[in-house]
């Protein structure tokens, strides 16, 4: 059976590296993939900043939950000319985002302390730190899980809005250029209909996480391609199955 697939779009930024399951995917099945997230994070001004009425220099730690957050805090920091003390502590929800503190510190010369992975560990350590004050940069709009936990333990902190996702721009009916449209977050499905209000189905739609599914399907689309799933744990996994079934004249 002739593939009517033709190009995939995938709402997210172009591997770094050319061995991508998505590049070997391309080949396998003669098919064009373009990478171009349909929504992207940008910074605050710093007149804006200004409005929140918050001295960074007025807090002693600072909590990070995404490698996003730490960008965003330093190059603002460096944009209103702050310059963050050696005594500052920093607090993160991983080990992983712990490290990409040395992006911008001499990590071994800095107190840093992380959690596992889940918020009630990083709550947890930050509770045996109760003296310190606390500041949190955050998106504009964000879930507020963590600062429920910190008001719980009567932590002292503060939220900062340092950042925001906004949609993405494409051209007039760009989108209709292709056949099969990955989205990897309910932000995502936002931005298309933002982008085409009149948006009508054409393409085939696959969705990463029920949230993002839940989206769609809110949004009056039809899914095809749904991860993770036992067979398909992964976007790319779910993509390649779903081109095998079309190739051999499967619908499913």
């Amino acid at each position: 059976m002739v593939l009517n697939i033709k190009k995939v779009l995938v709402s997210q930024p172009k591997p770094k590296s050319d061995k991508s399951p998505y590049f070997d995917i391309a080949e396998k099945f003669g098919i064009e993939i373009d990478f171009k997230p349909f929504i992207k994070v940008v910074p605050v001004s710093s007149k804006e900043f200004r409005q929140e009425r918050i001295a960074i220099l007025d807090y002693s730690a600072i909590v990070f939950t995404a490698r996003t957050a730490i960008d965003h805090f330093f190059h603002l920091c460096e944009e209103l000319r702050v310059i963050v003390p050696e005594t500052m502590k920093y607090f993160c929800t991983t080990e992983v985002i712990a490290v990409y503190l040395q992006k911008y510190i001499v990590y071994r010369k800095r107190k840093v302390f992380y959690g596992k992975g889940h918020l009630e560990d990083l709550v947890a350590t930050i509770s045996k730190h109760p003296k310190e004050k606390y500041l949190l940069p955050v998106s504009e709009v964000h879930k507020k899980d963590l600062t429920d936990m910190l008001e719980k333990k009567n932590i002292d902190f503060k939220e900062a809005v340092m950042y925001r996702t906004v949609s993405n721009e494409f051209k007039e009916d760009e989108i209709y250029d292709y056949d099969i449209l990955l989205f990897f977050s309910p932000s995502g499905i936002n931005s298309l209909k933002e982008n085409f209000p009149d948006y009508k189905q054409k393409s085939r739609i696959g969705c990463f996480g029920s949230t993002t599914a839940q989206a769609a399907r809110d949004a009056g689309l039809h899914l095809d391609i749904e991860a993770p799933t036992s067979k398909s744990p992964s976007m790319t996994s779910a993509l390649e199955f779903y081109l095998c079934n079309l190739k051999a004249g499967k619908k499913d």
